[in-house]
């Protein structure tokens, strides 16, 4: 039983790796990381009073240790803008820009034919997936 749950074990975190490696990728010609896409995805969802890095942080589906640095690339390209929180100065809120919007919109079909092809891929292995 043991050596069982072991190897299935090992079989998620591969088929988990390999589902990453296709998104990256394909992210890879947006210039994104899994980690930026992440966070897009995260502040697409906040609306427009944006989250503080700290809510990011706990949002995210792989943890990045350094949200200050992931935060400063996705600003450099236009994506995201960070402020002051008004009410209290030790909170920095990031905010999608226009850009990022667009850029999530244009990932938006090609991620969704990559989802699809996947699921495809782990029924034809067998894997029973919740729909």
């Amino acid at each position: 039983m043991a050596q069982t749950c072991a190897q299935a074990f090992i079989d998620i975190q591969r088929t988990a790796n390999q589902l990453i490696n296709e998104l990256a990728q394909l992210l890879e010609f947006f210039g994104l990381t899994p980690n930026q896409y992440n966070v897009l995805r995260i502040l697409g969802g906040a609306g427009p009073e944006g989250l503080a890095c700290v809510e990011i942080s706990k949002r995210m589906i792989t943890r990045d240790s350094d949200m200050t640095r992931l935060l400063d690339r996705l600003e450099k390209q236009g994506l995201v803008r960070r402020e002051r929180d008004t009410s209290d100065r030790r909170v920095v809120l990031a905010h999608l820009q226009e850009e990022g919007k667009r850029v999530l919109a244009e990932l938006a079909a090609p991620l969704k034919q990559l989802h699809v092809a996947q699921a495809a891929t782990m029924r034809e292995l067998g894997v029973r997936l919740i729909t």
